[in-house]
């Protein structure tokens, strides 16, 4: 039988809190990977060295950088004062 949190013992784990932040890892890493790749094409298809691959990287890094910014502070901002 599961335990209540507020009796004795260990913390049960906010489980959709940690699902929350898991997922926002996964976006964060399949974003600067499909960006990569997509740059690798563009460099395949124009011969533009390396450049592709590395504003694929960069800009990858930089939006997942953006939307988990949203997702983190504005969201719950927007929330606490009656918004979405």
């Amino acid at each position: 039988m599961a335990q209540n949190s507020s009796g004795p013992g260990p913390k049960r784990p906010n489980v959709p809190g940690a699902a929350q932040y898991a997922g926002l890892g996964v976006t964060f890493a399949a974003a600067i990977v499909l960006s990569t790749l997509l740059g690798n094409w563009v460099d395949g298809k124009l011969g533009t060295g390396p450049w592709g691959v590395m504003l694929g990287v960069f800009g990858g890094f930089a939006l997942s950088l953006t939307w988990v910014y949203r997702r983190l502070v504005v969201a719950p901002r927007e929330r606490g004062r009656g918004g979405r």
